[in-house]
């Protein structure tokens, strides 16, 4: 396929609507190990907009991966592995449960590079999601896709993760909880539940946590220990995978106005990274 293509994608637009229910956010706190949320009262949390606004294809539109076949809204890659990558997130004004919401998303950009992993296709999808106050929550999302694994193909280099970390929480990414959360925002990639699909089709050697619940969890572990802050922003960037096979720690250090936050893996080498603001 031609890749440039793909660029027709660049300014498609689709919208959804939704109403924001408290039952998500009561699998979220369960599936995050909370008796009591740290959340604001009443509120949908930082991120919890991604319960609702969920994938719906009629099962014979999904295709050998889980996810739906492209060519829809999101361009038709011809790369079998999807990655989400990270996001910029800016939160305008309140959620509050059991208002009616409305998400905009358009595909901002997309981009292909080759050069010796293979070929290499950057998606940028914006979405917006509304209130009839205006504009609640503003996100950059990025989506890579990769050509498919090769036979003995290495793992990425590692970056040590940062020292210096103000809370720890160690956080073990088990098949259940996976499930859980893939439940919760009706994902069904099968590198999170499917292992000889990972193994075999995509050449992972466990299952994948998802990016999303890392990123979750690092903005929970913020809201642990300052609860009921009023969250602002968050910049996160996925730089190394985390499976189900090893226990992984969720890291932060706090700092005037936010915190920096990590997830470091198992080797100690950081997985994730991530900028939070709050007021």
């Amino acid at each position: 396929m031609n890749f440039e293509q793909l660029r027709d994608w660049v300014g498609r637009q689709e919208e959804h609507l939704d109403v924001a229910t408290l039952a998500p956010l009561t699998g979220l706190a369960a599936t995050l190990d909370h008796d009591v949320s740290p959340w604001r009262t009443g509120e949908v949390p930082p991120l919890g907009h991604w319960l609702y606004f969920l994938p719906q294809a009629p099962q014979r539109e999904i295709s050998s991966d889980g996810h739906p076949h492209r060519g829809g809204f999101l361009p038709p890659v011809p790369l079998p592995r999807r990655m989400w990558a990270g996001g910029d997130l800016q939160f305008h004004g309140p959620v509050r449960l059991g208002e009616a919401i409305r998400r905009r998303s358009t595909i901002g950009d997309v981009q292909h590079k080759a050069g010796r992993s293979g070929n290499l296709v950057f998606v940028k999808v914006v979405h917006e999601v509304m209130t009839e106050r205006g504009l609640a929550t503003r996100e950059v999302h990025d989506i890579v896709y990769r050509d498919a694994a090769t036979p003995g193909e290495a793992a990425p280099a590692g970056e040590p993760a940062p020292a210096g970390a103000t809370w720890e929480r160690p956080v073990t990414g088990d098949p259940v909880m996976l499930f859980r959360f893939s439940a919760l925002t009706f994902n069904g990639h099968r590198i999170h539940y499917d292992r000889s699909y990972c193994k075999d089709v995509e050449g992972y050697p466990g299952l994948i946590v998802h990016g999303p619940l890392m990123a979750t969890l690092l903005v929970d572990l913020y809201l642990r220990n300052t609860p009921q802050a009023q969250v602002t922003a968050f910049r996160f960037r996925a730089r190394r995978p985390v499976f189900d096979i090893h226990p992984f720690t969720v890291c932060g250090a706090k700092r005037p106005g936010g915190a920096d936050l990590w997830i470091r893996d198992h080797e100690g080498f950081v997985a994730m990274t991530a900028e939070l603001e709050a007021a």
